[in-house]
């Protein structure tokens, strides 16, 4: 093992990395509530401090004793920001920290440590284990909320899973964003025109117009990307496998030992799959991505389907301003476009875990507020006027 200063530097600041990581996952997995989720955080807790000792041996082995870790102030704000912003954000955080050590890895391997055939080895190794570390917290971040929220994250599963039912979810997403729309811009528009129906009808309709092609648009543009991803990732991950075949087999290994395989269990289990390569690109893609097969809904019947439904929902408020107009015509579109609220609320629980009723009562209080704001707003606008 090389002792000069650098290769010692190297070591100390492997070892020092190693032991902090570990400390954040374990003060991680003490505030999961997940058994899953704390399971995999405490497992990856112990790879690194196996890391850690590796690295406090080959100190030993030169004459160096490790350093003493600290706790420094900067230890002390990381561990203060991890539980102020939350567990998702912290291993957001330590997924950014893995990949960092894993590129550091591989710079060492290929230089001061190079000389060491058994430090270069672990390196390899290890790299190995901080790549695979990487994605399994990328896998247990949610993904990032969208305009679509919890209902989204809720279906996204099955839309790779490519089970059809695709059109259900753009349907009720392109009422409920039709009504949401269309709602608003009536509220405010009678509000600030005295509730005048002519101008009520003509803005009503041009946003049921709009809404109408951009969610068309949107669930053709988002099926036809979600397809294309695939086709993308899985050439990838086929590279991949082709081209660095022992490196996958080690990732793999690592992804059944994070689910509670032994090692030797894990690597038989990988070595099998890789007789197969499209299985593993498959089992690959599956683990990192949370995908798992390419069928995926029609594009034309999720544009059609989004874009008629999304018409729907917002014609629903102007009904009442083609046969009444003034104070009595706004409250009928009231009326009718919170009993249209219930209603998709309760549609929604059918595809969600939500009960009826509380999916429907909390889309009724959003229609609530929407109305009250808007038409407030319509009427400070139309007193400016």
């Amino acid at each position: 093992m090389p002792n000069d200063p650098e290769s010692i530097e190297a070591l100390k600041q492997n070892w020092r990395a190693e032991v902090e990581t570990a400390r954040v996952y374990r003060d991680l997995a003490a505030r999961e509530g997940d058994q899953k989720r704390r399971d995999i955080l405490l497992r990856m807790a112990e790879a690194e401090e196996r890391h850690a000792q590796r690295w406090a041996q080959k100190l030993t082995d030169i004459g160096h004793a490790p350093p003493v870790l600290k706790d420094s102030l900067g230890q002390r704000l990381n561990r203060w920001w991890n539980r102020m912003a939350g567990l998702d954000v912290a291993i957001r955080r330590m997924e950014a920290a893995e990949d960092r050590h894993e590129a550091r890895y591989r710079a060492q391997s290929e230089r001061a440590l190079a000389d060491d055939p058994d430090a270069q080895k672990f390196l390899r190794e290890a790299a190995l284990e901080e790549k695979a570390h990487a994605r399994v917290l990328s896998t247990m971040a949610p993904a990032a909320a969208g305009p679509r929220g919890v209902l989204d994250t809720i279906l996204k599963r099955e839309r790779w899973h490519g089970r059809g039912g695709s059109w259900v979810a753009d349907a009720i997403y392109g009422v409920n964003d039709g009504l949401g729309a269309v709602f608003g811009i009536v509220s405010g528009v009678a509000g600030a025109t005295n509730n005048q129906q002519h101008y009520v009808l003509i803005s009503g309709l041009a946003g049921m117009l709009a809404s109408s092609l951009s969610m068309g648009a949107g669930a053709y543009l988002a099926a036809k990307s979600e397809g294309e991803v695939y086709e993308a990732e899985i050439a990838r991950e086929k590279a991949e496998v082709e081209e660095n075949p022992e490196e996958e087999i080690e990732e793999m290994s690592l992804f059944y030992q994070l689910q509670g395989f032994t090692p030797e269990e894990s690597q038989r289990m990988a070595e099998r799959l890789a007789e197969q390569p499209e299985q593993m690109v498959q089992a690959m893609a599956h683990h990192e991505l949370g995908l798992s097969q390419h069928h995926f809904p029609n594009q034309w019947k999720s544009s059609i389907s989004a874009a008629v439904s999304t018409a729907i929902g917002a014609f629903i408020p102007i009904i009442p301003f083609f046969f009444m107009s003034g104070i009595d015509a706004v409250i009928a579109s009231f009326a009718i476009s919170i009993v249209a609220h219930f209603a998709v609320g309760a549609v929604k629980s059918l595809i969600t875990i939500r009960s009826w009723w509380a999916s429907g009562l909390e889309m009724t209080i959003v229609g609530v507020i929407e109305a009250v704001v808007t038409y407030s707003l319509g009427l400070a606008f139309g007193a400016m006027g």
